[in-house]
């Protein structure tokens, strides 16, 4: 079962979704994939999860970078997954390019 919350960031509204292992999705309200893959079968509710995950987001707001990272329940493709798996590998303030991601 996924859960859903909203969190107002100083950029706007910001979607998230989680289960019981943690975090599955977060969207920005408006963006083009907004809410894609959220279960249809979902429940508006806070839980555990969430708390950290908002935390988690005051801190980044604030510049700072976060010592903690929330539990993230990544669903997707293999493919998917990998990619996501890198992108957590770019170090706090940093950028990278599609090409060096691919490498």
């Amino acid at each position: 079962m996924q859960y859903t919350t909203t969190y107002q960031s100083p950029v706007g509204e910001i979607l998230l979704a989680a289960d019981e292992i943690g975090l599955t999705g977060l969207w920005f309200a408006g963006e083009k994939y907004y809410a894609l893959n959220l279960d249809e079968e979902h429940e508006e509710k806070e839980i555990p999860v969430f708390a950290e995950v908002k935390r988690w987001l005051d801190v980044y707001f604030t510049g700072r970078e976060p010592d903690f990272m929330p539990p993230i329940h990544m669903i997707g493709t293999p493919f998917q997954v990998e990619v996501w798996e890198l992108l957590r590998k770019i170090p706090y303030g940093k950028t990278t390019t599609y090409g060096e991601l691919a490498r």
